[in-house]
Order: structure tokens, then C-alpha cells, then sequence
């Protein structure tokens, strides 16, 4: 009887240990890293940093997916509860899908919130931890989420916009083009709500993977299961441009000076026209990618996200 509570105890221990194994986490990409980087060639950009004004609460790591002893959290910042409810954003950040975290869209959540909009920023599973699409599951998560606590934090659920950075930003685009597509609905979670949203504002985010245009490789694969040459249908399955018609809502595209970064753009907004959908482009010259972190490209690229959402949201 000893021998095989010692055993069960062992067992018990490697299964523990087994479940509170580490999430795999790529660091390569930050704020402050990418300011030294960008700094070599524009010494004169800043972080940008706004403060919350008094209106404005947040909060930090709230749970808002749960799988198995996984749990996936997010930030949100809104104002105080008035009788009004609000429409609201929620913030994808980039990093090739393998690397960034919710952090990084705090500026932009703070710029919203001040604003008068509800900005949520989740984590969400990247490649290292699990392939596309677990990442889309997540996001679609993040937007029930959004809808079953919409009285608690003043959200007006049928104002949603999703905005996405770089690969936020083809994440986004994705959740624009697939409102009401079963195939990208994950049951776990049982919130009992939709995923659709009614804008989009994709930052420098791909529209489609294998395309002229493109140059997606190593960091596209490792997330999409193997290159396109392994794995062609879904190349094309995790494509935007593959989705857009008549469901897709309006899009906002705000670009760097980097033609890559918008890979099936002119495409997407060619379907869209004829289709009677609306669509908005500004490109801010003389960019690098990463320009939606720094002074002096910040206010000017909330200005227009703020002039795109009153027009979609008044």
C-alpha cells in the first residue's frame, strides 16, 4: 500500500509539474528595443506615452479566456460609467505573430480612452506556443468577452472596432472579413455571444500571404504550420483578401512608407469597391514599420483612427 501511494504521489507531481510547464515567450521584439534600432537612421523620434485623464479607469490582466490551466488575459482601459454607452476598440499587437505582448498597444488604449472609447488589448496565444489559428480563436474570444461585460464597462456592442499592428493587423483584417464564418468559432469557452465587429483599422498588416506583393517567410511558416509550398490552403485560408465580401465591414489602412507591409491592400480595397463598402488609406511618409510606437507619426495616426471611428460610430 506504501509502494502505491508513493507511486500516485509521484505521478501526481510529474502531472503538476507537467501543467505548470512555461509558456514558450519570444522576446525579441519591444518598444524600447525598436526605438534603438530605428533611432540609427531618425535620432529624433520619442516613445510615445500619453497619461489617462481623470475620466478614464483601467485594468490590468483580467482573464478573459480560460483552457484547461491556460488562462489568457487582457488590459482595458474606459471611462467612468456614464448613461451613454460607448463604442470600443480592441488592440491586437504585432511581433510576426511569434513575438510582442498586450503592452505594447497601451499608448494607443490610453489615446482612446481619453477619447471616450473603451480600448481593450488582450494577450493572445503567438507561434511558439500554438499555430494559426488558435490565435483567431483567442481574439474572437476577446470580443464575446467584450460583449458579455458590456454593462460593466459601458461597451455599445454593436460599436466594435478591432485594430491591429503588423501582424495585429492582419488579425484584425481577418476578424473584419469572417464576421458569422462558423469555420472560425471556437466553442471552448461557452460565451454566449457574437464575435462580429463593424470596423477595422489595420496598421501595416498583410492582406494576403502568397501574393505578388508579399515577401512573408520564416516567421508566416512557423506560424501557418510550413511554407507555402507545405501548407498552400491554409496560406490562403489565413489570408484577408481570401474572406473579403459582402459581410466584410469598413476598413481604415494606415501605412508606413514600406510597400510590403500592405501586401493585397489595393486588392482588398478593389473587392470592397465593388461592393459598395467603404475604405480609408493614409500612408505616412517617410515611416519605418514600427512608426505607430513614436512621436512624431503618433498623433497624426490617432487623428486618423479618431476621424475614421466618429465617421463609422456618430
Amino acid at each position: 500500500m506504501k509502494k502505491v501511494l508513493t507511486l500516485l504521489t509521484l505521478l501526481i507531481s510529474v502531472s503538476c509539474f507537467a501543467q505548470q510547464k512555461p509558456i514558450p515567450k519570444d522576446t525579441s521584439f519591444t518598444v524600447y528595443g525598436t526605438l534603438l534600432k530605428e533611432r540609427k537612421a531618425r535620432s529624433y523620434i520619442e516613445i510615445a506615452a500619453p497619461l489617462p485623464n481623470k475620466h478614464v479607469i483601467s485594468k490590468l490582466d483580467v482573464v478573459y479566456r480560460t483552457l484547461g490551466e491556460r488562462t489568457i488575459p487582457l488590459d482595458i482601459f474606459y471611462p467612468k460609467k456614464t448613461k451613454k454607452r460607448k463604442p470600443a476598440v480592441l488592440l491586437i499587437f504585432g511581433g510576426g505573430w511569434r513575438s510582442g505582448d498586450k503592452s505594447q498597444n497601451h499608448a494607443m488604449s490610453i489615446a482612446l480612452a481619453n477619447k471616450g472609447y473603451v480600448a481593450v488589448t488582450p494577450e493572445y496565444r503567438l507561434s511558439l506556443e500554438a499555430p494559426y489559428p488558435a490565435a483567431v480563436y483567442d481574439l474572437k474570444g476577446a470580443v464575446k468577452w467584450m460583449k458579455v461585460n458590456a454593462k460593466r464597462y459601458g461597451i455599445d456592442t454593436n460599436k466594435i472596432a478591432v485594430l491591429g499592428c503588423s501582424a495585429g493587423g492582419q488579425l484584425a483584417a481577418l476578424l473584419g472579413t469572417t464576421n458569422g464564418n462558423a469555420h472560425f468559432e471556437d466553442t471552448i469557452g461557452g460565451l454566449k455571444a457574437t464575435s462580429n465587429v463593424q470596423a477595422v483599422i489595420d496598421i501595416d498588416g498583410t492582406l494576403a500571404f502568397h501574393h505578388p506583393e508579399s515577401v512573408e517567410g520564416t516567421a508566416a511558416a512557423l506560424w501557418l504550420g510550413g511554407t507555402y509550398a507545405q501548407q498552400p490552403a491554409i496560406w490562403e485560408e489565413a489570408a484577408p483578401l481570401t474572406h473579403a465580401d459582402k459581410h466584410t465591414v469598413p476598413f481604415l489602412f494606415i501605412n508606413s512608407s514600406i510597400p510590403r507591409f500592405h501586401a493585397g491592400r489595393d486588392d482588398m480595397i478593389k473587392k470592397m469597391d465593388s461592393l459598395h463598402i467603404y475604405s480609408e488609406v493614409h500612408t505616412i511618409p517617410d515611416t519605418p514599420h514600427p512608426f505607430w510606437f513614436f512621436h512624431p507619426w503618433f498623433e497624426p495616426m490617432m487623428g486618423y483612427m479618431f476621424n475614421f471611428l466618429h465617421k463609422q460610430f456618430r
